[in-house]
């Protein structure tokens, strides 16, 4: 079996089912777990992704807008692909602005007939665990599917025992800073499971562009900052870029406000979801469950002072 992955979440899927050594290709974005860094990069990014935030949202809106709503932002190799000869090829179908669109993915693949592809499409927690399912079964590995699942499903269950019967803070969480955006899918699950209650955002829906009044009108008592596409570093540097309109926050004047790292436990709809519970129960209700290990650990916003 051959695998290719266009998708962090789809890599990252393989690795945890035992599949690391099927994989041939993988996103320029997968990064996840470290093994994949020798493997072929099959896409790239049309828009540069050291810009500000600012800029790359315009840049977004801008190919967007001319190609009539269809956001073409990523490029397949072809030519790599063809050269790595999968049998089975992992795409994604829930969103074109982070990740490779179906109708490029199609295009690539205009002379490859024999390929398998499995598209995921989960917008919430039950549907990342069908993703795993599936591609479990597309690849042969349906036990470890099984497993892996019954894993995270324990895990899952243990945090909502250890938060049950606290108070339940109130959330705001932002996977873009700069214009802010609510987290929607399956943070706010996310969020309920850890024991708090997501203030702008609704389980399976997208997230959406917000404005600052709106964020301090809903005045959540704790603030999580988790722009999607950048690890922790990136994510300070890109809260220190919007400081001003932060330090307006009930939550940041307070010391309740943190950034954390949205590749590894929230932007990626695979395993380390439930990392991400782990990670905000702690941080919600200290000493109910342990930070996850391995990752990187929360940073204050406080610290940017």
């Amino acid at each position: 079996m051959r695998i290719a992955s266009l998708v962090s979440a789809g890599t990252e899927i393989c690795f945890a089912l035992g599949l690391g050594r099927d994989v041939v290709g993988v996103s320029h974005e997968c990064d996840f777990p470290p093994e994949v860094a020798v493997l072929p990069r099959l896409t790239s990014s049309l828009v540069d992704p050291s810009i500000s935030s600012r800029e790359i949202d315009a840049a977004v809106t801008g190919v967007i807008a001319r190609g009539g709503g269809n956001a073409d932002l990523y490029h397949v190799d072809a030519d790599t692909l063809a050269r790595v000869r999968p049998d089975v090829l992992v795409t994604q179908r829930l969103c074109e602005v982070c990740a490779i669109s179906v109708g490029a993915v199609e295009r690539a693949l205009a002379r490859e007939h024999s390929i398998r592809v499995v598209t995921m499409t989960g917008g919430d927690l039950e549907g990342v665990w069908a993703d795993i399912r599936l591609i479990g079964e597309a690849c042969g590995a349906e036990r470890a599917a099984d497993d892996l699942l019954r894993a995270l499903e324990a895990r899952h269950v243990a945090v909502r025992r250890a938060v049950d019967g606290r108070a339940r803070p109130t959330v705001g969480c932002l996977e873009w800073l700069d214009p802010p955006f609510d987290a929607g899918h399956w943070v706010p699950e996310q969020i309920a499971a850890a024991g708090g209650v997501d203030l702008l955002a609704r389980p399976r829906h997208d997230s959406r562009r917000r404005t600052w009044d709106e964020i301090r009108a809903a005045d959540p008592d704790v603030l999580l900052l988790m722009p999607c596409g950048f690890g922790i570093e990136r994510a300070a540097r890109e809260a220190h870029a919007v400081r001003r309109e932060l330090a307006s926050l009930r939550a940041a004047r307070e010391g309740r406000a943190w950034i954390v790292d949205g590749n590894a436990y929230f932007s990626r709809p695979g395993p380390r979801l439930v990392d991400g519970i782990e990670l905000v129960a702690a941080l919600l209700h200290p000493g109910s469950v342990a930070l996850p290990v391995g990752g990187s650990l929360p940073l204050a916003l406080d610290m940017l002072a």
